[in-house]
């Protein structure tokens, strides 16, 4: 088993993911709090072909990305009422701890395999990376979803400087473009 490039390993927990009501006063909040930061913060994230429980998205958020040493935490603020994996999440449970986000190095054989246990596909889209994310409802024995994260070279380039950046952060500069 390898590692991704933060220190994570292959198919284990790379990032913790929150929905917030306000990803601003949220990225301020873990910053003064637990000392999360740089923010890379993406105003308005689709995906690409996103489906959601099997029908086309229009779902829009704003994702924001930072790290807590090897950890990646994500914080997404819908920003419609669009249905979506995180609006399902929010008017069943509230805002808070949303999915855990697993390293994929093998996405399709990965998803097919999740599929096969019985668990639904709730999310599939394309992301800025370049890869694919897909979202595994296991709510029903977890506290959230598992998302699917394929691993590869546009991965590496984006996680990879948001980990360099966080390392010895100084606090200045505290959110950051996402691209």
């Amino acid at each position: 088993m390898g590692q991704v490039i933060f220190g994570q390993p292959d198919n284990g927990i790379i990032q913790m993911s929150y929905v917030v009501q306000d990803i601003h006063a949220a990225m301020r909040a873990w910053s003064a709090s637990v000392g999360v930061g740089p923010w890379f913060l993406l105003e308005h994230f689709t995906g690409v072909d996103p489906v959601y429980r099997g029908q086309p998205s229009q779902a829009d958020v704003a994702i924001a990305m930072g790290f807590a040493g090897h950890m990646n935490i994500e914080l997404i603020q819908p920003n419609n009422d669009a249905p979506s994996v995180y609006k399902e999440h929010i008017d069943r449970h509230g805002y808070g701890f949303h999915h855990f986000g697993i390293a994929s190095r093998h996405f399709e054989k990965d998803l097919a395999e999740y599929q096969a246990r019985g668990l639904d596909l709730v999310f599939i889209a394309g992301v800025p990376s370049g890869g694919k994310v897909a979202y595994m409802d296991t709510t029903a024995t977890m506290p959230g979803y598992v998302e699917l994260i394929e691993i590869g070279d546009g991965f590496d380039d984006v996680f990879g400087r948001f980990h360099r950046e966080s390392q010895n952060w100084d606090g200045r500069d505290p959110v950051r473009s996402f691209i």
